[in-house]
């Protein structure tokens, strides 16, 4: 606004100027025509007398060159004012392209300044981090040096302790072999005490205290356990079936013999008769348990049944799930009972071993943790970090 109302002055201005030059130019003309005039005025004067009639057509004339004169002063105006508004009209054009320019050039100046200041964080933190592997390093070098450094003749026998006590914790959590977590325990109180270093007591003292509780620990023979069960399965194939059994008559049979007396002719004719018949047709009411063939096929599945059962046993001794142990070879000791025949003695044997071999005990209770195992690893980082000494930094004189 302020623009297009400096635009409409200049124009104003302009205008007047022009105005006060004709004005001048006017008044310069205006002795001339005040000349000319009174030489006209003397000449109309001679001539007033000669020729009266021509004074109207001077009037009219005069008239025409001051119309004239007028219209060409509004031309004049009216086109120094539309050349002024055309002059202000491009002068407001070229400021908004200005205005544009500035704006467009004051966006990319916020995002240049943007992306340098992520590109400047995004180089902290590559320095920080850096900075942070640089001195984990330092610290890593130090502690590798400090153990050269303070390394003692006798310090691998230290390390090796630790070495065995870690191995031992192995057999013990991850095969439930007490045996060898034993040995390996004494093998490493062994290490100790070949140290003479009375600081290493305690450590000893837990050691022993994990070897008692490892040897209270009940030992299973698994490896005995799975032979005989595997002797089991070999011999289910060569049990004898049992054949089929029916219980006794519980109706006792009437016999009728016939009597030697001539007068009873015909009472034992009716006998024969009757005993004769009895041949053909014989009914019998029994009453128990009737043990059935078994076909072939049947046969087949009981032996792979019993064998997958004695299979369940094996794999529960190894995972210590007593239930399902005691469970699977009381199911096969209920199936060899009930489909083998009970009288042979192998299959007496199969049934008292398998009987035997339940009353087994598969699940142990084992040490949560080794109580000498946190102390041996304090003990060799505390001989470790008294050879660290942190990397002192010295502040530069200003």
């Amino acid at each position: 606004m302020t623009d297009k109302k400096t635009n409409n002055q200049s124009s104003a201005d302009q205008s007047q100027s022009a105005a006060s030059t004709k004005a001048e130019t006017t008044a310069s003309t205006k002795p001339q025509s005040d000349k000319a005039a009174t030489a006209k005025n003397t000449d109309k004067a001679d001539q007033t007398a000669k020729a009266a009639p021509a004074q109207p057509a001077e009037k009219k004339s005069g008239n025409k060159t001051g119309v004239i004169a007028i219209a060409l002063v509004i031309a004049l105006g009216a086109g120094l004012y539309y050349h002024g508004h055309q002059q202000t009209l491009e002068q407001n054009g070229k400021m908004a392209a200005l205005q544009q320019e500035i704006s467009r050039l004051q966006s990319s100046l916020q995002e240049a300044q943007q992306a340098t200041k992520s590109q400047v964080s995004a180089i902290e933190q590559r320095t920080e981090v850096s900075l942070d592997q640089q001195g984990k390093s330092i610290t890593g070098l130090q502690m590798a040096l400090a153990e050269i450094k303070g390394r003692r003749p006798n310090d691998w026998l230290l390390a090796e302790a630790d070495y065995l006590v870690k191995m031992a914790g192995r057999k013990l959590w991850l095969e439930h072999d007490t045996v060898s977590a034993t040995v390996l325990l004494e093998s490493a109180d062994h290490r100790i005490a070949e140290l003479n270093d009375p600081s290493l007591t305690p450590i000893r003292k837990a050691m022993h205290s994990d070897i008692t509780a490892l040897k209270a620990v009940a030992r299973i023979d698994r490896d005995g356990l799975v032979m005989r069960l595997t002797s089991l399965q070999q011999q289910v194939a060569a049990l004898p079936l049992a054949n089929a059994v029916l219980p006794e008559s519980i109706e006792a049979e009437e016999k009728t013999e016939v009597s030697g007396s001539v007068d009873d002719w015909k009472q034992n004719l009716m006998t024969s008769l009757k005993n004769f018949s009895n041949h053909f047709v014989t009914y019998r009411k029994r009453d128990g348990n009737v043990v059935p063939l078994l076909s072939p096929k049947q046969d087949f599945y009981l032996q792979e049944n019993v064998k997958s059962k004695l299979e369940t046993a094996i794999k529960a001794v190894y995972r210590e799930q007593g239930e399902l142990y005691t469970a699977s070879l009381t199911m096969a000791k209920e199936w060899a009972e009930a489909y083998y025949n009970t009288e042979d003695p192998a299959v007496q044997s199969f049934i008292a071993t398998l009987n035997k071999l339940a009353k087994e005990t598969v699940e142990a209770s084992y040490p949560s943790q080794l109580k000498s195992q946190p102390l041996i690893n304090d003990a060799i980082s505390e001989r470790l970090r008294q050879q660290v000494k942190p990397i002192s930094t010295e502040e530069t004189p200003a």
